[in-house]
This record gives C-alpha cells, structure tokens and sequence, in this order.
C-alpha cells in the first residue's frame, strides 16, 4: 500500500493533508540521508491511541536499523511513546528510547508536521542506534535560512523550520551546500563548530572551498559521488568528515557536509590504551609474584618426605597455579575480562600435571558455550574446577591408571552453568562431603562468590558435579 491507499483507510486526514504528506515522503531519503539514520513518518490512526507508520527512508550509507519495511505497521504508545506524544501534543520530543516493530531498542527524535491551518497531521521520527548521544542546541529562526534554497522549494516549503528542530537535536556538523558550492545551511552545532576554529562571520553564504576541512574540492565530490569518510584534525579537535550528494528528481541539487567532532572518542581510545597496558603490567606482576610462590612451595616439598605432606604441597600449588592461569589470559588480553574456555582448558592441563602420578592417563574434554568473565569471576571459577578436577583424580581413579574427565560449559540467561564428570568409581556423597576440604573450598566458593549453587552425583558410572553462577 502506498501513503494515499494507508491514509484514507486508517486515518480520518483530509484530502490536501493527505497529498502534503505525500510531497514530504518524496523528501524522506533527502532528509535521512542528511541526518544519517531511519527517518519515518507516522500519522494517527482513526482509534487515537495507535499510530501507523505511512512512509520510511533509510540511510544510504549508514547501517539502518530495520532488516524489513515497516510502512503499513502499528505504533503503540507503550513502545513509542515520543511519536504518540508529539502526534498527541504537537511537542517535539528529543532522544528518548522506544521498541521497534521489530523489537529492537532506538533512540527517538520526532517532530509535528502541521497542515496549513497549524494542526498536527504526522510525526517525523529520526531512529538511531541507542549509543548515539543527543545535545542540546539553541533555536534556529527559519529566517536565518538562505533565499538561495530554490533547488530544495518543496523541501524547505513543507519542512522549513521542521528542518531546524530536527538537526538542532543531533550531535553532529550538518552544512548543506547548494549545487555552485555555497553554504546555504548550517545548523547550530556547526556554527559552534567553526566558531572554535576562529571564524568570526556566519559561515551561510560562504563557499565550499573556504569551509572544507580536509583536501577534497567540491568539483571532486560531485564529480565522483565521494563517499568517503575521512578523519582530520582541526586545531585541538580530532574530526570525522562526511559528504553526500543530494538530488531531486534526478538531478544533483546540493552536498551535504556533515562533521562528527570524535575529540572525546579519540580521548577515550587514548585512555583506554594506556588502560590496557597497565591493566596488562599489574596482571603480569601477580602473575609472576604467584610464580614465585609456587617455585617456593616446590623447593620445600623436595625437602619432605612425608607423602601425605607431598600431597598437601602438590595441592596447594595446583591451587595457585589456577589462579596465577587467570591472571596469565588477563596479562595477554589486557581487559578485566578472559575467556572462559581458555581458562578451563589451562587449569585442567597444569591441575593433571600437578595431581595425577605418572602412570595415570587421564584425558579432559572442555565443551559448551564460550564467553567471557570478569577477572573475580573467572578467578573463582578457575579455584572450583581445579577443586573437582583434584576431586576426581583422588576419588574417582585411585587405583586407576586411565581416567576421562568431561567438562561442560553452558551459558543461561541469570546464571550459567559448568558441570565436570568423569568416569571414575563413584564414592559415597556424605563421607566424602564431610572429610573433603576440597569439597568444602567449593561449596563455599559456588555460595559466598559466584552466588550459586552445586549438586554432586555420584555412583558406579561415575561421578558428575554441576555448579552455577551468577552472569
């Protein structure tokens, strides 16, 4: 269905409301090429409390939100309450979060598009990706645009001063250009902009070649359609420079110069850098303070005799050393977050070589969901599998000189869960429960830091341990 056929069957709009609306869904791919995200525009239905989408643009050269087309669609109040408003109250609503049609989370700009007589006879929404941040900006008069907007009458006829509510809400340079390369646009945040690069004079009305930033010229981005996105600095400013060509009915008509000042992002990306190298050093450090430990530990137990205190010593290592596999993964990636699986696999690795005797063959599988943790997380995880690993070794294959352990990793929605089986001998559940400081370690580990639970299951098969935590 097109706007008409929607309009006349769920609105009660009138005949001239209906063909102004028309003329301006002619200029949506203008305007969301221009303001670079999902423009839509959404009228009343004849029940009041829905809207219905009639008409849609998507971005050219940024990625849009929908996978599907969505005119013909129902707006509900609940899941886009600043369309309903403004279509409601004739207010323009900045920035506020809504649900898609297709159950995706924006960020919503809408504007009143009135009739003739002044009534609100749709909305103009801008959907954007919910990490765009929106800024305040000072009002424009419609005044203060340029006579020279005779390439764009029907676009600044019916959305003239829409225009400037609507780019004064986003947080980027936007100069429009007429097609000989004279500013005749540029809204606040880009008079802002030039002010900081020292310009005195307005800069509507100046040409292209005394605005450009970088080393395009305007015969360049006309002629080769230049699409693209080139970075610059400006003074003290790190800028971010797009150009789009504008056309109507076919012919080109104008450029739109749009700068996205990335000051801050650069700043952060800076920040973050050195973050990581010193999230990086203080993760190498424990882990080589805990290495030393370790080759403490080693020394004196080579001076014991005592097996049951080798036992103890050996232990004690493995249990370091799984901690010391966290702080080694966090020391490469430098984040506070690591892998869950490389963790496992790691620990049961050096718990075996630590644990089992040399004539023990024992083989363990890491399976499941892959994700990360954060480094508290993934330490006490790391603690609890070493536990049952050892767990497995002492109990289930005493005596044994083979042994599979099968480690099981799955992801949940609140918690997720690990579980570790093996195909050992089984024990009794309450003897071994009450004597096992391993078994106590774990328990107290699972509750007090990972907020979860353990269920141990053991019998001639084997024995299987779940454990949860907390996402």
């Amino acid at each position: 269905m097109n706007i008409i056929d929607i309009c006349k069957e769920y609105t009660n709009l009138s005949f001239s409301d209906i063909d102004e609306l028309r003329k301006i869904s002619d200029m949506l791919p203008t305007i969301s090429e221009l303001v670079r995200a999902d423009v839509f525009l959404d009228c009343i239905t004849k029940d009041h409390t829905k809207a219905i989408v009639v008409a849609e643009a998507k971005p050219i050269h940024v990625k849009s939100n929908y996978m599907n087309s969505v005119v013909g669609k129902i707006a509900l109040q609940e899941n886009e309450p600043a369309a309903l408003r403004t279509l409601n109250t004739g207010v323009s609503t900045r920035g506020l979060k809504a649900i898609t049609q297709e159950d995706k989370t924006v960020i919503q700009t809408t504007v009143p598009v009135r009739n003739k007589k002044g009534e609100v006879i749709a909305v103009l929404i801008i959907e954007q990706a919910t990490n765009q941040v929106f800024k305040d900006g000072e009002n424009i008069n419609s005044s203060t645009l340029s006579k020279s907007l005779e390439d764009f009458p029907e676009m600044f006829q019916y959305m003239g001063q829409n225009l400037n509510l609507i780019t004064q809400n986003i947080d980027d340079s936007i100069i429009v250009f007429d097609r000989y390369g004279v500013a005749i646009y540029a809204n606040p945040c880009a008079k802002r902009l030039y002010k900081k690069l020292g310009y005195r004079d307005d800069i509507v009305g100046m040409k292209f070649n005394n605005l450009v930033l970088d080393e395009i010229s305007f015969k360049k981005v006309l002629m080769n359609n230049y699409t693209k996105t080139p970075e610059t600095s400006a003074g003290n400013l790190d800028l971010e420079i797009k150009y789009s060509i504008m056309r109507q009915k076919g012919k080109v008509t104008g450029v739109n110069m749009i700068i996205k000042d990335i000051t801050e992002v650069k700043e952060k990306e800076k920040e973050l850098i050195l973050k990581s190298v010193v999230i990086k050093e203080i993760h190498h450090r424990v882990k080589n303070n805990l290495q030393t430990i370790v080759s403490l530990l080693r020394l004196q137990s080579r001076r014991v005799d005592d097996d049951y205190l080798k036992k103890a010593f050996n232990e004690s290592i493995s249990r370091i050393l799984s901690i010391s596999v966290t702080h080694e993964l966090l020391a490469q990636e430098g984040i506070d977050e690591v892998d869950i699986k490389s963790i496992l696999k790691m620990i049961s690795k050096n718990t075996l070589d630590y644990i089992s005797t040399s004539d023990q063959s024992i083989e363990v599988n890491v399976s499941g969901d892959n994700f990360s943790v954060n480094s508290d997380k993934a330490t006490s995880i790391a603690l609890v599998v070493n536990e049952l690993i050892q767990n497995s070794i002492e109990h289930g294959f005493k005596n044994r000189d083979h042994g599979y352990i099968e480690i099981i990793i799955y992801k949940g929605e609140i918690h997720s869960t690990i579980s570790v089986k093996d195909d050992g001998r089984g024990f009794n559940v309450k003897d071994i429960k009450m004597n096992s400081l391993g078994l106590n370690i774990v328990e107290q580990i699972v509750k007090d830091k990972l907020e979860g639970d353990f269920i141990i299951d053991s019998g001639k098969e084997g024995t299987k341990i779940i454990f949860d935590f907390k996402n």
